[in-house]
């Protein structure tokens, strides 16, 4: 839809300048009327929500407005003489309002209107945000001597009673809280309570209960962007630096889980008397993955984990003498299901980073292993939905598989994943490949 509107108003200007050209005449009345047949019909694209109304399609609604207005004026004006005719004022004019109508457009064809992801669940999903202030950690980001403040957003069964299992995600390396928006509520309205983490600094941006933003740090940006260079670092840097990435997600989240179980035990709030503060479960993308498997080694009360598209970072060994890194010698025996893309899947037997992630490491003989072929490492997020651009452009081209059908599946298999590992319900078996 914002397509054809952008090439429908086009080329009703361009068919204003082609006539005036072709007549040598201004044509300032027709001009006038097709503007505001244009203005009318858009309206009536929103009234008839056809087009949904959304923040983004504000600056095209005003340039729409303010060009009306104009021509009513002029409509209504009386004209003491005819405005001649020039070619080249046509010519700059016509693109000047075309370079105008594509500027307005940017924001709605970086994020379209898009169908949300079908919910399954019996409960409506409320939603609420908090700022936790971690007073055991100084913010190692800046200079101020200032508490770690980390900023959550949960969804929860907003009608329901009873208690249900918490689960707790972690986003990926540039990634928000918001990340996988249409995971978080399809749990929730089966009945579970998702906290979803900002990593001040780590995220592409937060924001705090104040208002209070953060973006993320330069340098940890280049760290990561580095990091997946060839001959950037050295693999005793690259190792070091995966371990306090590492340590900084798990103090997170570590943080986080005590502060609600702390907050659940007074249960004050319709957020936290929600929590089965005995099932508790961790999922994360990427990097967020990655530290749901490691706080799972050092969290007792984690009963599941899903890794979507993550390397075992915290399953690394590094040997200086023999410069390798090789997979910890410790079974894990802890529920997992690993979501792999095309992107992650292909480097498993392939690279180091990936080496504790090998489906023949008989550590995690009893994980679940999930490939969505033709998917890439977005895939497993909202981003596509929301912004098929911006995934394209981060993630490095269009992935194979249908962008619904990947999402909808993941949500499917997460959902009975922690059913089956939290909740005991029904039987888990995916199929390896989707």
């Amino acid at each position: 839809m914002e397509i054809l509107i952008l090439v429908v108003t086009l080329v009703f200007e361009l068919a204003i300048a082609v006539y005036s050209i072709a007549t040598k005449q201004s044509c300032s009345k027709i001009k006038s009327w097709m503007r505001i047949a244009i203005f009318i019909g858009f309206m009536m694209l929103i009234l008839g929500e056809i087009v949904v109304w959304e923040y983004t399609w504000g600056l095209f609604a005003g340039l729409l407005f303010i060009l009306t207005f104009k021509e009513i004026v002029a409509l209504l004006g009386k004209q003491t003489h005819t405005p001649r005719y020039k070619a080249f004022s046509t010519v700059w004019k016509f693109l000047l309002l075309a370079l105008t109508v594509v500027v307005t457009l940017v924001p709605v064809l970086l994020f379209p209107q898009h169908r949300l992801p079908q919910v399954t669940g019996p409960y409506a999903v409320a939603t609420a945000t908090y700022s936790y202030v971690d007073k055991n950690r100084i913010e190692e980001f800046t200079d101020q001597n200032d508490n770690r403040l980390v900023n959550v957003e949960f969804w929860y069964p907003e009608l329901a009673a009873g208690t249900y299992p918490l689960l707790v995600f972690s986003h990926g390396a540039f990634g928000i809280r918001t990340s996988n928006t249409s995971t978080f509520t399809e749990l929730a309205s089966n009945g579970y309570v998702v906290v979803s983490i900002d990593h001040p600094y780590h995220s592409f941006y937060t924001v705090s209960e104040e208002g209070k933003i953060v973006t993320v740090n330069p340098e940890y940006m280049e760290e990561v962007n580095n990091a997946n260079k060839a001959g950037a670092y050295s693999l005793g840097e690259y190792f070091e630096l995966t371990q306090k990435w590492m340590t900084l997600r798990t103090d997170d989240m570590d943080f986080v889980i005590d502060t609600i179980l702390k907050q659940a035990e007074q249960r004050k709030d319709s957020v936290y008397e929600r929590i089965d503060t005995k099932k508790i479960g961790v999922f994360g993308h990427s990097m967020g993955g990655a530290a749901s498997v490691a706080l799972s080694r050092e969290h007792n009360d984690i009963e599941a984990v899903v890794n979507i598209d993550g390397p075992f970072f915290s399953e690394l060994v590094y040997d200086k003498v023999t410069n390798e890194l090789t997979a910890k010698p410790e079974a894990y025996n802890i529920p997992l299901l690993n979501v792999y893309s095309d992107d992650v899947w292909i480097q498993l037997d392939s690279i180091s980073t990936y080496i504790a992630n090998r489906i023949s490491n008989e550590n995690f003989k009893d994980a679940y292993n999930v490939h969505f072929k033709g998917a890439k490492h977005l895939s497993l997020t909202d981003l596509p939905l929301f912004s098929p651009i911006l995934a394209y452009l981060l993630q490095g081209g269009k992935a194979d598989i249908d962008k619904y059908y990947a999402i909808d599946t993941q949500n499917e298999l997460i959902l009975r994943f922690f059913d089956y590992a939290l909740k005991n319900q029904g039987q888990f078996a995916p199929k390896s490949t989707y």
